[in-house]
């Protein structure tokens, strides 16, 4: 295993595949899909600046291999039916400056936007905030077909890996927690179990992509919830992954149950989950990513240095500085000043960052932090207009195969 404790050093995959450095951009809802599935010209250009700032790898949030389950409508849809030459630009301009671009498999589950979607989970659940239909056996059967045919599609068009997304309350998350896993028969109960479709999806998609192609896989470290996935169940999730054919476990924690706290509520000033990195580090041999809470050049370094975990995941502090690697590496700034705001109403934070998001990808932002209000205002706007044309096309798409 390598641990050299350097942040710009080279990080090999097990599959072969060397990543230039240890900083990655994690996964995040970008919300610049253009409401058919497809990527926009803001959203390639969001990701060609990622590139361009030195990361060594940029993970696509939540692109879905149909339109039934999706996150946001403006989550990619990658199937099939997709106009695939436009996921092609994307591949090739996120991908520049020797960049692994890899499309996050995502499918939300229970948590279905539900404009646009009939939510289904492991077990049918209603709650104040969440209403969803269970998942039949053979619909569950099909799962890790339908995620490992959305890989092959990634590494037909270019993309430079997959990450399976089996953290924060989606599909994956959901079977592995007994927040949203209430069954009784092989994919419920035990955690032996209830980890049994994540690892039917990861057999299923390296089957699909062969053995020379990156899979990570991100992980909750616990869902930060009372009678959700723990750090000891957690810890046996990592020890089944060792024994898969990933390459990299993107460990984070939190989940969009609701009434969880967001995973930085309480999290002290540091990266919010590298105490059960350390844990993880002692049951696999896997290179180990920790995505949450970092913040400094320094927490960065002291986190691969000390051998807790070979590559970090930044995704706020790149929102703030799209080109962060390059400057640490030049060593012009430490840290990016990060925005304060005094009772941001639930999901407003996320709204800032998803709209100055958009500024980067049209090349406008500024160095003033924007209206925290007129960005809430702005991203449900666009959400709304989404829908629309969400609903719009998938209706006529699906008509279309009649």
């Amino acid at each position: 295993m390598q641990q050299r404790g350097d942040l710009f050093e080279p990080l090999d995959l097990p599959c072969g595949v060397t990543l230039k450095n240890r900083i990655a951009k994690s996964a995040m809802s970008d919300s610049l899909g253009d409401g058919t599935g497809h990527p926009s010209a803001e959203q390639i250009r969001l990701y060609q600046r990622w590139a361009g700032g030195g990361v060594a790898v940029s993970i696509i949030g939540e692109v879905q291999g149909t339109a039934d389950f999706a996150e946001k409508p403006g989550n990619l849809v990658l199937n099939e039916d997709s106009d695939l030459d436009r996921f092609r630009e994307l591949a090739r301009q996120g991908g520049e400056n020797d960049t692994m671009l890899w499309p996050q498999l995502g499918h939300a589950g229970a948590l279905a936007y539900a404009p646009t979607s009939r939510p289904k989970g492991p077990s049918a659940l209603n709650v104040p905030g969440l209403s969803c239909a269970e998942l039949t056996i053979s619909e569950i059967r099909q799962l890790p077909e339908a995620f490992a045919r959305t890989a092959r599609l990634a590494k037909h068009t270019g993309f430079g890996g997959v990450e399976v997304h089996a953290a924060h309350g989606f599909l994956l998350s959901q079977f592995l927690s007994p927040l949203f896993n209430k069954r009784s028969d092989e994919y419920g109960g035990v955690i032996a179990n209830r980890m049994r479709l994540l690892l039917e999806t990861i057999e299923a998609v390296r089957a699909a992509v062969g053995g020379g192609f990156p899979i990570a896989v991100k992980l909750n470290s616990s869902d930060q919830l009372e009678g959700g996935l723990d750090g000891n169940d957690a810890l046996d999730v990592v020890a089944a992954l060792d024994r898969s054919s990933v390459d990299l476990i993107d460990i984070s924690g939190g989940t969009y149950f609701p009434g969880a706290k967001s995973a930085s509520d309480g999290a002290g000033r540091g990266p919010y989950f590298i105490e059960f990195a350390q844990r993880a580090r002692a049951v696999t041999a896997k290179p180990l990513m920790l995505t949450g809470g970092f913040k400094t050049r320094t927490q960065a370094e002291d986190a691969v240095a000390n051998g807790a975990v070979d590559i970090v995941g930044l995704a706020r502090a790149l929102v703030l500085e799209p080109s962060l690697p390059d400057l640490w590496r030049a060593d012009q700034r430490p840290e990016p000043d990060f925005p304060r705001f005094a009772e941001a109403p639930e999901g407003g934070i996320t709204a800032w960052y998803t709209m100055r998001l958009t500024e980067i990808g049209a090349d406008n932002e500024t160095p003033v932090f924007g209206d925290l209000g007129q960005a809430i205002g702005d991203y449900e706007a666009r959400d709304k207009t989404r829908t629309e044309i969400w609903l719009r096309h998938f209706a006529e798409e699906t008509q279309g195969q009649g």
